[in-house]
């Protein structure tokens, strides 16, 4: 049976009209006879999505019950067994109520699917996995519902239902979207304009993702090899050359052209890993490239024009940017260069040759001297012509067992060969001698193996070619012979030779990159990576101590530069005075300073051995990230500074946000209440009369209670609450909080045990919170049962209870429901302004109590309040100060009031 195929509806906000968009498609599809019918859809009671409903075939929906609740859910088996040609499924994302048979509706989906159903379904970007932590941080409300991105992204068509953030404004408004009772509180936070524009950009550039991958797939599908100039892509082929910022700057102003262009940047390595690039300027372009948007990417080839075009065209890149040759003219004569063959290769994609200081052989001396010359990186084709370098990667012992093999072989075989004259011809005695050459070229490289092939050749000569012991050669076949004999000894051993070096150049560079994946792991682990880092330099090169220095705005002699973090070998002197300017604080002891710049505000200073030029090139990759390592620790730094000014002004923010509604409804009753007091005109009975007393005094004490605890909660968060602790009894307290409360009260049980042992509290704070905490439960708890405050002793604390039988809290959002100005990440405020819990928490923990949340057994919420039992009477005189930083970030929990 085939799958049936997806269709789902993305919206980019709330109320733009997703499901109703997708209902017109049900409909069109109907009309044109395709048997349609509706597995599940939620109206929100709009009724013009409700009036989408009409001539279509409805499922029924299933019951479920669920802690004493009943509700419903699509029935999936209904649907299956309908079996129609496409069922409308509304909400991909939600959560189903557990009994069901999948945990979410999209595995639904999936079975529809898979029976050869298609399917109409909707989604919110906000629900996307990958952009659920987005839209919580801009919007301030966590989405607890999500569905991964893949899933919508496997869908056979995805489409955008947008619209204007004013346009949905409106909509809101005129009471399309929200009741009018809670269309207030969502323009004022949900529905902002700058949270529309933002959610709305989000769906934008998601879906540009999925359609660039429908491009792609298209293009590989259908073997398209050409570039395809939908969007801009700019490459930029980087050698790890001080060329690279040229380049990426250069790029990145092309790029910056086209609106949504990206930037791609791209290093060729050879397959064989013996690149000469620099580590540290690839690094450090790395992160240029990234700070400026773009994206890094690293591919392996030998032929770096043929890379570089299949890299390109693989992302549908429309422009390249290379860099001028750094080869001379010589060079330039005998090859074309990368620069040329790929222009010639290039095809429907637009190169660009940037020039920079070195292009063409111009290249400046570089500042520093010797000491700079001699830790310059290794740079790729330069010079673009030279001569063999005269050296051998071959141990010295080989060449001197080689030397001693041609000593003792080549005699031997000459005095066996000329006592069996006459037994071999000519051929057979070169081969012989060609033999030794080559043994000896393999143990000792060319050197040794020339030397055997000379004297081979003149023994052979003397002994061997007519005319015998004369040093001439008869036969003019013979001097080609013993020339081909020389010229193979000698390739033989330039090939042995090579392929040492080769290995060696490998082995080192197979160093390089452990010693370079360990850097990173030090650099990764670790809350403090600096001084984990700089012990690894000092124990990786040997040195005494390796000090890393900051200039200073002092430009004197000796105060310019000032040690940031120094590690020093067991017994050694610290480097840390060491700088620029004071090379010969190493000349006592004999040691010697390695003085690595980093950039022109950072020095990497190591005091110990002199370190050849390759272990420069390498502790110049560990400068690099030195620097970066001490510019997250910095950040971290000014982030953790930074977080409780924001948790300030988020408190401060949420505040003014979530009061507008609880200081207006009892400041509007008691003042209706109080003009229809003095009105002149009207004439009121007394019952009227004191019922309009009451209403003005309940409104005032419900807007005293909302003040003390906005007063109670900004000294919580200052540090500045006084407490009075002393030894008080539960039993003294609990009454005074139920009258409080006031009737609705009189139905709570109360269970505390009168050989209770007093606690130590503060009695007024204690009352404050067992009432909100008693409030919190009544407001949550069924009406047939009503909440419990029990206590008992355990150990050296009591614990005081208010269980209820209400809907309970998930484990993983428990410690939510303490974060004020918050319910379940639900901003609606027209129930409390969500300080209660958060407030009872903070007074609990300023007495040295807890506040924790706990499962009602058979559903509910316990609240466990506990506290010091009380040694003895005597209270305590002196006033305790107890700072508080009560937690600010979003709540996902509406419990919070």
């Amino acid at each position: 049976m085939p799958r049936g195929t997806l269709r789902i509806y993305l919206g980019a906000a709330p109320g733009v009209g997703k499901t109703y968009a997708a209902l017109d498609e049900a409909h069109r599809r109907s009309e044109r006879g395709t048997d349609v019918v509706i597995g599940f859809v939620e109206t929100h009671g709009r009724p013009r999505t409700a009036a989408m409903l009409h001539d279509l075939e409805i499922v029924p929906r299933r019951t479920l019950a669920y802690r004493g609740g009943s509700f419903t859910e699509m029935d999936l088996d209904a649907v299956l067994a309908r079996h129609p040609k496409v069922a409308f499924v509304d909400e991909l994302a939600h959560t189903n109520v557990p009994g069901s048979r999948h945990a979410k509706r999209w595995h639904d989906v999936q079975e529809l699917l898979a029976a050869g159903i298609d399917v109409i379904s909707t989604v919110n970007v906000q629900h996307l996995e990958s952009l659920n932590d987005v839209v919580g941080t801009i919007t301030g409300v966590p989405q607890r519902e999500t569905v991964p991105d893949d899933v919508v992204r496997r869908a056979d068509q995805v489409e955008l239902v947008d619209m204007a953030p004013e346009a949905l404004r409106r909509r809101m408004a005129h009471g399309n979207v929200y009741g009018p009772e809670k269309v207030d509180a969502a323009l004022a936070n949900y529905f902002r304009v700058g949270n529309l524009t933002a959610l709305r950009e989000l769906a934008l550039l998601w879906l540009a993702g999925k359609v660039d991958d429908q491009l792609d797939r298209y293009r590989a599908d259908h073997g398209i090899g050409g570039t395809w100039e939908t969007r801009e892509r700019v490459v930029v082929a980087l050698t790890g050359g001080p060329e690279g910022d040229t380049l990426i700057r250069r790029a990145c102003r092309i790029a910056a052209r086209g609106k949504g262009a990206d930037l791609l940047a791209v290093h060729v390595a050879r397959s064989d890993g013996l690149t000469g690039a620099d580590p540290s300027a690839l690094a450090r372009q790395r992160a240029l490239v990234e700070s400026l948007g773009g994206s890094y990417h690293q591919v392996i080839g030998d032929d770096v024009p043929t890379a570089l075009l299949e890299f390109a065209r693989a992302e549908n890149a429309t422009q390249l940017v290379l860099g001028a040759s750094r080869r001379g003219r010589l060079a330039r004569i005998l090859s074309p260069g990368i620069g040329t063959t790929t222009t010639s290769l290039s095809g429907p994609i637009d190169v660009h040759m940037v020039t920079h200081s070195e292009a063409w052989g111009h290249r400046p001396a570089p500042a520093g001297g010797a000491d700079a010359a001699a830790h310059r990186p290794a740079r790729p084709g330069w010079p673009g012509w030279r001569l063999p370098r005269g050296r051998t990667a071959l141990e010295p012992r080989r060449r001197i067992i080689a030397a001693g093999l041609t000593l003792a072989l080549v005699p031997a075989l000459t005095a066996g060969l000329a006592a069996s004259r006459g037994t071999f011809n000519l051929t057979t005695e070169m081969l012989a001698y060609l033999l030794i050459v080559v043994t000896v070229a393999l143990v000792g490289g060319f050197g040794p193996a020339l030397l055997c092939a000379v004297a081979s050749s003149l023994l052979l000569n003397y002994y061997f070619t007519a005319p015998v012991t004369e040093w001439t050669i008869a036969d003019g076949d013979n001097v080609l012979a013993l020339l081909g004999f020389v010229l193979v000894a000698s390739l033989v051993s330039r090939v042995v030779s090579t392929s040492a070096r080769r290995y060696e150049q490998a082995v080192r560079a197979s160093a390089e990159a452990a010693t370079l994946s360990v850097l990173a792991g030090s650099v990764l682990r670790g809350e403090d990576a600096l001084p984990a880092l700089l012990a690894r330099a000092r124990e990786t090169f040997g040195m005494t101590s390796v000090t890393l220095l900051e200039r200073t705005d002092d430009d004197q002699v000796g105060g310019g530069w000032s040690p940031v973090a120094t590690i020093a070998g067991t017994g050694s002197d610290s480097a840390s005075g060491a700088g620029p300017g004071a090379s010969q604080a190493g000349d006592g002891d004999g040691s010697e300073i390695v003085d690595i710049p980093v950039r022109d505000d950072l020095r990497l200073v190591l005091t110990g051995r002199s370190l050849p030029a390759a272990d420069r090139r390498i502790l110049t990759a560990f400068a690099a990230q030195a620097a970066v390592a001490l510019d997250q620790h910095r950040l971290r730094e000014a982030a953790a500074e930074a977080a409780p000014i924001a948790a300030a002004d988020k408190v401060r923010t949420a505040l003014l946000t979530a009061v507008s509604h609880d200081l207006r409804t009892p400041l509007a009753a008691a003042k209706a209440a109080v003009s229809c007091l003095r009105g002149y005109d009207i004439t009121l009975t007394d019952d009227e009369e004191a019922e309009l007393l009451a209403t003005a005094d309940e409104s005032l004490d419900k807007l005293t209670r909302l003040v003390e605890n906005l007063l109670d909660m900004s000294r919580l968060q200052a540090g500045a609450l006084s407490v009075f602790p002393r030894a008080v009894g539960l039993d003294d307290i609990v009454p005074p909080a139920l009258d409080e409360i006031g009737p609705a009260a009189n139905r709570i049980g109360v269970r505390v045990p009168d050989d209770l042992p007093d606690v130590r509290a503060d009695p007024v704070l204690l009352e404050r919170v067992i009432v909100n905490l008693v409030t919190n439960a009544l407001r949550y708890a069924p009406a047939d049962t009503p909440p419990v405050i029990t206590a008992s002793a355990l150990g050296d604390r009591v614990e005081l209870r208010v269980v209820d039988s209400g809907p309970g809290i998930p484990v993983r959002q428990r410690d939510n429901v303490f974060q004020p100005f918050q319910r379940l990440g639900d901003r609606d405020n027209t129930t409390g302004v969500g300080l209660g819990l958060a407030l009872s928490r903070g007074l609990a923990e300023a007495m040295g109590g807890a506040l924790t949340p706990d499962e009602t057994p058979g559903g509910g919420l316990t609240m466990v309040l506990s506290l010091p039992a009380a040694p003895n009477p005597t209270a305590v005189t002196n006033p305790i100060t107890a700072p508080l930083n009560v937690p600010t970030g979003p709540a996902a929990d509406d419990r919070a009031g």
